[in-house]
């Protein structure tokens, strides 16, 4: 598929790879990336420009020449897809990929790292609530990690300006999870975060089964994952366009986590 950009040049947008959910190694290593990381977005027209350009402001400072910035839309109604891909004649890292047919920002992810070429692997939602600015940090604590993850609950890290009834949802999730999966709890502060590295090696042949939007719990179950390291960032608060979690996502989200505790399950006995 081919997008017209201002410039007149005709832009590539890939489709999504479909079938089952697992990152297979570099087809070549010697063309290997040490960076691919994921934004993926729906109806993020209003913030996409902007936030790509800082994701390569900071990305250039921190890892120049050896990352990719792939953005998997899911078939967007304000055409984000097509606002990034005009962006990719002067943003040569930037591929983009349009979703059509499937649903649910987990699953983006993985279809995104699915067409990546990068050793290290991360994700980064679109709407500023996670600040660009923490990404040469999460690369910078990379060396010797499987995982390192954008935490608010530790290294000074915060919830910013959340509401009351937004943390007190926040705490729920986090106690359903804590009392089913204590193990994951002692490894990170923050296995709800979307904000994250991942070392290709630490998954690749895994058939990952999210579902809704967190994906990072099913690494840590799911993955090969030894040493974490983490770094704080505070929440910052949407400002253009509306958040992505709806009704369905709770239960979505309840029902991921007794999956998860089935899988350790069935791998401990």
């Amino acid at each position: 598929m081919e997008v017209a950009s201002r410039s007149g040049e005709a832009q590539r947008v890939v489709a999504a790879p479909t079938g089952r959910l697992v990152v297979s190694p570099i087809p070549d290593p010697e063309c290997a990336l040490e960076l691919s990381l994921v934004i993926p977005t729906l109806n993020e027209g209003e913030n996409i420009r902007a936030f790509l350009d800082a994701v390569r402001r900071n990305l250039d400072a921190a890892q120049p020449g050896g990352y990719e910035v792939i953005v998997v839309d899911d078939d967007s109604a304000d055409r984000t897809w097509e606002i990034a891909a005009a962006m990719m004649p002067a943003f040569p890292e930037l591929r983009v990929v349009r979703r059509q047919n499937e649903a649910g920002l987990a699953v983006a992810v993985i279809r995104g790292w699915q067409v990546a070429r990068g050793r290290l692997l991360g994700t980064i939602n679109a709407d500023f609530q996670h600040p660009p600015e923490v990404l040469p940090r999460l690369v910078e604590r990379a060396p010797g990690a499987d995982l390192v993850v954008a935490t608010r609950h530790a290294d000074g890290g915060g919830l910013g300006d959340w509401g009351w009834l937004r943390r007190a949802a926040s705490w729920g999730a986090t106690q359903i999870s804590r009392w089913l999966l204590p193990e994951v709890f002692t490894r990170v502060s923050d296995p709800m975060s979307g904000c994250y590295l991942v070392r290709r090696a630490a998954i690749e042949g895994v058939e990952l089964r999210p579902l809704g939007y967190k994906s990072l719990m099913e690494i840590l179950v799911r993955g090969r994952v030894g040493e974490i390291h983490e770094c704080g960032y505070e929440m910052r608060r949407r400002v253009h366009g509306e958040s992505k979690v709806r009704a369905l996502h709770p239960v979505q989200y309840v029902r991921h986590v007794f999956r998860l505790r089935a899988a350790r399950g069935r791998e401990r006995s």
